[in-house]
């Protein structure tokens, strides 16, 4: 390819990057003014900062002593940057110490609960809506209903009742007695509805039962990857639910070696002895790594599932 070549094939390809990049501007007359779009960069910019600061500030605290968090700038570390890995050591030695080395026990549990009770409460969302959605029988309107009703059901109202059940069945203190009941979720139901609703079209459904494929077949070959962008969605939500749930592992799990991250920094806080604050910023933020890669991994197929039945054509 000669040089002139190379240089036109560069200009075609800036010239349709730039066509691509101004393919879906609106028009001049729709166009937002210079003081609309200042304003709408302003107010991002200071959500950002809403949102970001409190990190920010968690891993500042997460390498300060006791003292160092109240007698330094509360916005900068404590140290000079050489001395920071040995701030990190030492609070790391100290979160492992209050916790009797069971930090990374808590937050396995927690993936645990959390990654289970996600994977199978979206399938059950999913298989409901779906089923809703495309099937007719009867009872289904109440059905409907009454999982709809649950939304708006206090979830600690269900505490003691749910508690009592599980008791009675002797599975308290067991993985099981938060798995069971991170599983149902009427928001999962309903979004798992709309999606299919509007993704799933009764056509396609309809020539794959003439070509022979059973319901169960149809759902777990074809339904399934349509409604993929819900369900990680819907696996989201779910996960971090049950990640931040606290009141249901106050109430059932007892035992250390089953608690979960945010049960186990509680139980360590309660101490009447500790005021390592700075070891309790590091678990927090330890802890919360794992939803944050989870996001950070699953960002466009959620940013897709949130739009699902946005658009109905």
């Amino acid at each position: 390819m000669t040089s002139q070549e190379r240089a036109a094939l560069r200009a075609r390809r800036k010239a349709d990057r730039i066509r691509d990049l101004h393919a879906n501007d609106l028009p001049r007359s729709m166009q937002p003014s210079v003081a609309v779009r200042t304003v709408t960069i302003v107010v991002l910019v200071l959500t950002l900062i809403y949102f970001l600061f409190p990190i920010y500030w968690a891993i500042i605290a997460s390498t300060k002593t006791p003292s160092q968090m109240t007698g330094s700038n509360g916005l900068w570390f404590a140290v000079g940057l050489d001395q920071l890995p040995n701030a990190i050591a030492t609070n790391y030695g100290k979160l492992l110490g209050w916790t009797r080395g069971n930090f990374w026990r808590w937050v396995l549990n927690s993936l645990i609960y959390s990654g289970v009770s996600a994977a199978v409460g979206t399938l059950v969302a999913v298989m409901a809506g779906y089923a809703t959605a495309k099937f007719n029988f009867r009872g289904k309107n109440l059905a409907i209903g009454v999982i709809m009703g649950c939304m708006l059901m206090p979830a600690a109202l269900l505490t003691i009742p749910q508690y009592s059940i599980f008791h009675a069945m002797h599975l308290t203190d067991t993985m099981l007695a938060v798995i069971i009941p991170c599983c149902v979720s009427p928001f999962g139901f309903f979004l798992g509805r709309v999606y299919a609703q509007t993704s799933v079209p009764n056509e396609l459904l309809e020539a794959a039962r003439i070509d022979g494929a059973s319901e169960a077949r149809i759902f777990f070959t074809i339904v399934l990857r349509i409604l993929a962008p819900a369900m990680v969605t819907i696996f989201l939500f779910l996960f971090v639910a049950t990640w931040n749930n606290f009141l249901l592992p106050l109430m059932m799990i007892s035992a250390d070696t089953l608690k979960p991250v945010t049960l186990g920094l509680y139980g360590m806080v309660s101490l009447a002895t500790f005021n390592e604050r700075g070891a309790l910023m590091m678990g927090a933020l330890l802890g919360v790594l794992p939803v944050i890669v989870l996001f950070l991994g699953l960002q466009r197929y959620w940013q897709a599932g949130l739009a699902a039945g946005a658009v109905k054509g």
